[in-house]
């Protein structure tokens, strides 16, 4: 039997041999082809009524799951702006995402529908300070 200690350095360098991974996507990309889709899909979902039938459920789930993941990856090494108000608009993205993804679970139009506000302010607070030129200062998203 070989020692803990051991096993804990084989362990130790394996992961300091990994490099991070790059980034495959610009944060345009993943602006345009993933984080609007998603969000915009959500709130559409939630405008129009809510989800009718259990498809239309499920693709609410992989568009909340993306934009929650998508979070993430606004946070990952490389990517962040900064540590401060970044990591928190991120931080909302994500949580207003959550919120979607457990009501598309549950299949709950109304934990559903108190969704909209919370991702549209996540939206609003992060492009109006980190992208003025595609939000306005001003006003909201409406």
């Amino acid at each position: 039997m070989k020692p803990a200690w051991l096993i804990l350095i084989v362990i130790a360098t394996c992961l300091i041999a990994q490099e991070p991974a790059q980034p495959t996507a610009t944060m345009k990309q993943l602006m345009v082809d993933l984080i609007h889709p998603a969000s915009n899909d959500i709130l559409l979902a939630i405008y129009r009524g809510g989800p009718k039938d259990d498809r239309e459920w499920a693709a609410l789930r992989r568009s909340a799951l993306s934009l929650a993941e998508s979070a993430n990856l606004l946070t990952a090494r490389g990517r962040a702006r900064d540590q401060g108000n970044w990591i928190k608009d991120a931080k909302l993205l994500a949580d207003a995402a959550a919120g979607a993804y457990k009501a598309a679970q549950a299949k709950d139009g109304k934990a559903l529908a108190a969704v909209a506000e919370p991702l549209d302010a996540s939206c609003t607070t992060c492009h109006k300070q980190y992208r003025p030129d595609v939000f306005p200062r001003e006003g909201g998203s409406q």
